[in-house]
């Protein structure tokens, strides 16, 4: 069965699990799947039209899946699906007025 890797913001849904196994299908199936048995993760990873949100990368096998087929990716017996939250924060404005010596 294919292996999810859950960032630790989705393991409170989880049960603290980091990587759970769901049946293989597409991804929409492996989203489908999570949800089902981890309920409100996708409400978590998809928006209201069901789009994986903009700050969500999924990748299989290393491929994020916006490069390939979307949600109708294949996810097989052997793959590794990867979701992973986008970093975001800082400054730059901050940072460089730091350096510039402004608003100290």
């Amino acid at each position: 069965m294919p292996t999810v890797y859950l960032p630790a913001p989705l393991r409170r849904l989880t049960g603290g699990a980091s990587r759970v196994e769901v049946p293989p299908g597409t991804v929409a199936d492996v989203l489908r799947a999570l949800d089902e048995r981890f309920p409100g993760m996708r409400a978590q990873l998809c928006d209201e039209d069901g789009s994986v949100r903009a700050f969500i990368n999924v990748f299989v096998n290393g491929s994020e899946i916006r490069t390939l087929q979307g949600q109708q990716t294949p996810v097989g017996e052997e793959d590794e699906v990867s979701i992973i939250p986008a970093m975001a924060g800082g400054s730059p404005r901050r940072c460089l007025c730091r350096r510039a010596g402004i608003g100290r």
